[in-house]
């Protein structure tokens, strides 16, 4: 997910994404420790999408934006 595409999501939303996203890195972390996660380049990609969504929240705090 680019920036551009979280930053028109509203708070709300992003906070429910960054949870949804939370709970499938448990996933693919547990996936792999069994040796059943096929696509390993996974984890990264979601890791990086998480820090997006909380550089973009912690950006709308500071700026005291609601969105």
């Amino acid at each position: 997910m680019k920036a551009t595409e979280i930053r028109q999501m509203s708070t709300p939303e992003i906070r429910e994404r960054l949870a949804e996203d939370q709970e499938t890195l448990t996933t693919l972390h547990f996936q792999l420790a069994s040796a059943q996660l096929a696509n390993t380049s996974q984890i990264p990609l979601l890791r990086r999408d998480l820090a997006r969504m909380k550089t973009i929240l912690k950006e709308r705090e500071i700026s005291g934006e609601e969105k």
